[in-house]
């Protein structure tokens, strides 16, 4: 017996994903969330203002060359583990087109059997009828 058979297309893409991929899908789904915006935007207020203010030592004085630094390589890290969990949406996207094909494939068939036994009956009623008919006769 195939137990791939019984599992839906989620549950089969899921055991397919390796460590690196799972981490790829976890850090896309961070970066794609308000609380990242949030913190983020917490985290550029406090370090302007702290550099702003501060009465000793600028870590980061105006234009904030450091924070663009930052910032610069949260991208260059950040493009290519979001196109990787993308590249997997696509591959569960494919996975569940493929699904789909195959229950509406299994549907038809029984579909079509059901409108050959309704048929059948049919033509066994109309065959029923016309018989009586003719013993009425």
């Amino acid at each position: 017996m195939n137990l791939n058979i019984s599992k839906n297309w989620h549950q089969r893409h899921r055991e397919s994903l390796n460590y690196g991929g799972r981490i790829a899908d976890m850090v896309a789904k961070g970066m794609g969330s308000w609380r990242f915006i949030i913190i983020q935007t917490i985290f550029v207020i406090a370090w302007m203002g702290l550099n702003m203010v501060a009465y000793v030592k600028h870590w980061d004085a105006y234009p904030f060359i450091l924070l663009n630094l930052v910032f610069s390589t949260q991208a260059a890290y950040a493009a290519p583990i979001i196109m990787m969990a993308q590249n997997r949406q696509s591959e569960r996207d494919r996975l569940q087109a493929q699904d789909d094909y195959n229950t509406n494939k299994e549907a038809k068939i029984e579909i079509e059997a059901l409108a050959a036994k309704l048929n059948a009956i049919e033509v066994e009623k109309l065959d029923k009828i016309l018989k009586i008919l003719e013993e009425m006769k």
